[in-house]
């Protein structure tokens, strides 16, 4: 509040109030109201030696009274809130301060001041970002929900998508910038794995191609490969057409991890589908990295299944848990650069453990496709090819129509396959581990390998949490600048699930966030409508306070001006 003068024009004499400015949320603004009025200076001066020095002092007080947070607030109860409310979104403030920690502020500034664009692209980034965590959707219905946040919004639609562009050609540096931005990252190990993002079009094109969907969908996909650290944070990521191999995926990304990354020697933790010949001899011989793969146990060789079911040299724990190794010769055949074949011979250690709770687990989810294969069998008239997914493989003299997909009877009768099942059964539980660390102990193989699910679930977030598909754009640059943006909200929300001692999911700390609103009440005051143990946290762990049930505009202003105040991230 302040004292304010108006001097009246026809006659100059000089008439005193006391306003306040307040944010007027509706035309986004600051406008003046009038708190009291006081009178003519000339008819003061008859009560007050200096009536001017005498309302200043008024206003100190009533002004620390605010500060002290005592503040009184009438209402017209007839009042009704304006359409959708005006809600503003307090809870993306930790993803701000995340964001600017990681100074990508400066990144994309700098790296696109010279464009001869109006608008922001760092605004547009972040706009993204933050959506792309907190309310994933189209770029259109990103930018029609931008009023929520308290950013600098002034860019059009057309900005956005014209942003896309620019955004992907920093694809590879801001991976590095981030990794060079996180400190005490440790990089000894590194997870890998792939997955798909499936595209809801008729037509193939270079990037999107059809080939195998972890989704079992026939749509056209794109392979992504991503690098995560032992805590669960991403490294980098590359796409890959959607007709590529997944073990194909490992080799390219690895010289850009040493190329972008300066990254020195790595032991390369990954599933049983990156387990070929050539990954293992590139990352020992070309790189001198080491690694540890899962290995296919049903679909092995003679010599290891024998070796797994012998019950000597097996480590039994109090559990039930076994396990044993031994260091194998493993003979392989390559291709040189000049095309030829060569044969040569990689050392590793094979460490074969045993789960009684594998063993369950394997059992249960097979349950299903057997139901459905005994049922199958009961009434084969009332399965197709497409039905019978999962169960075909456990019945014999299974035919289809090739033109209608329906189960042809007239030859054999389906026959259920005991033997396939019994077969299959006997591996339950067990699993193999090969790794290049020979003198590494079976413990710290399995253990490391067991980490691997950190990366799994980060896809899973992609996919359901930030909604990284169906991808709503259609140009190739387009499409790597959507999944450019994913790979930084997942980096961000890692951040902050880390930042937050890991103890809540993904998911919790996305619904609280969201619910983390706030609504203008009057004036420069706002009601802030939730509160939990995430917000809490926030508190105690990022010193972000939006635990207060009112706050006023400035001081809400004035969190997000602290989120971006350099600082180096914990």
């Amino acid at each position: 509040m302040y004292l304010k003068k108006t001097t009246r024009k026809f006659d100059d004499r000089v008439y005193l109030s006391i306003a306040e400015g307040f944010h007027d949320p509706l035309k986004k603004h600051t406008r003046t109201r009038t708190v009291q009025s006081l009178g003519f200076l000339d008819e003061l001066q008859k009560q007050y030696p200096d009536p001017i020095a005498h309302f200043k002092k008024v206003i100190d007080e009533m002004n620390e009274e605010k500060r002290n947070n005592v503040v009184s607030l009438d209402f017209n109860l007839s009042n009704c809130l304006a359409g959708g409310d005006g809600a503003k979104l307090l809870g993306y403030a930790p993803l701000s301060k995340i964001y600017h920690e990681l100074d990508l502020q400066s990144f994309f500034i700098n790296r696109t001041q010279n464009l001869q664009v109006e608008y922001n692209i760092n605004n547009i980034v972040k706009l993204l970002v933050f959506s792309r965590i907190l309310d994933p959707a189209s770029k259109k219905k990103t930018y029609e929900n931008k009023d929520r946040f308290f950013e600098n919004t002034r860019f059009s639609l057309d900005d956005v998508y014209r942003s896309l562009t620019h955004i992907n050609k920093q694809r590879a540096a801001v991976q590095a910038w981030i990794f060079d931005h996180i400190p005490n990252r440790n990089t000894e190990l590194v997870y890998y794995d792939v997955t798909n993002y499936y595209f809801e079009i008729d037509e193939q094109d270079e990037l999107r191609r059809k080939g195998v969907s972890k989704e079992h969908r026939p749509d056209p996909i794109v392979q992504m490969g991503l690098f995560m650290d032992s805590e669960g944070i991403p490294i980098s990521y590359n796409l890959f057409p959607g007709n590529m191999n997944d073990c194909e995926t490992l080799i390219p990304q690895m010289k850009d991890l040493r190329r972008d990354f300066g990254i020195g020697r790595v032991i390369v933790v990954a599933d049983k589908g990156l387990n070929t010949a050539r990954n293992c001899y590139f990352n020992t011989h070309n790189l001198a990295n080491g690694y540890v793969f899962s290995q296919t146990v049903r679909g092995g060789h003679t010599e290891l299944k024998e070796y797994v079911l012998n019950e000597n040299g097996y480590r039994v724990t109090d559990d039930g848990f076994k396990i044993k190794s031994r260091i194998y010769p493993r003979e392989i055949e390559l291709e040189g650069a000049d095309g030829r074949t060569f044969k040569t011979r990689i050392d590793e250690k094979q460490v074969i453990f045993y789960s009684p709770d594998y063993d369950k687990k394997a059992k249960a989810d097979r349950a299903a496709a057997v139901a459905k294969a005994f049922a199958l069998v009961k009434n084969p008239s009332q399965f197709k090819r497409a039905t019978s997914y999962g169960a075909a493989k456990y019945v014999k003299n299974l035919e289809f129509d090739p033109k209608t997909g329906e189960i042809i009877t007239t030859k054999h009768r389906p026959v259920f396959d005991e033997a396939k099942l019994r077969e299959e059964e006997k591996w339950d539980g067990y699993y193999a581990i090969v790794t290049s660390e020979l003198s590494k102990s079976d413990d710290w193989v399995i253990e490391t390998y067991r980490g691997l699910w950190k990366i799994e679930e980060s896809f899973k977030v992609t996919k359901s949490d930030l909604e990284a598909r169906p991808v709503y754009v259609t140009r190739e640059d387009h499409i790597q600048a959507h999944f450019l943006i994913c790979f930084i909200a997942l980096v961000i929300l890692r951040l902050l699930q880390k930042r937050l001692e890991g103890d809540f999911s993904a998911t919790k700390i996305i619904e609280s966030l969201n619910k983390a609103e706030c609504v203008h009440l009057k004036e420069n005051f706002y009601l802030l409508r939730y509160r939990d143990e995430i917000i809490e946290a926030l508190n105690s762990r990022m010193d972000i306070d939006l635990t207060k049930r009112v706050m006023r505009f400035g001081d809400m202003k004035n969190i997000f001006a602290d989120t971006k105040k350099q600082s180096v991230p914990q």
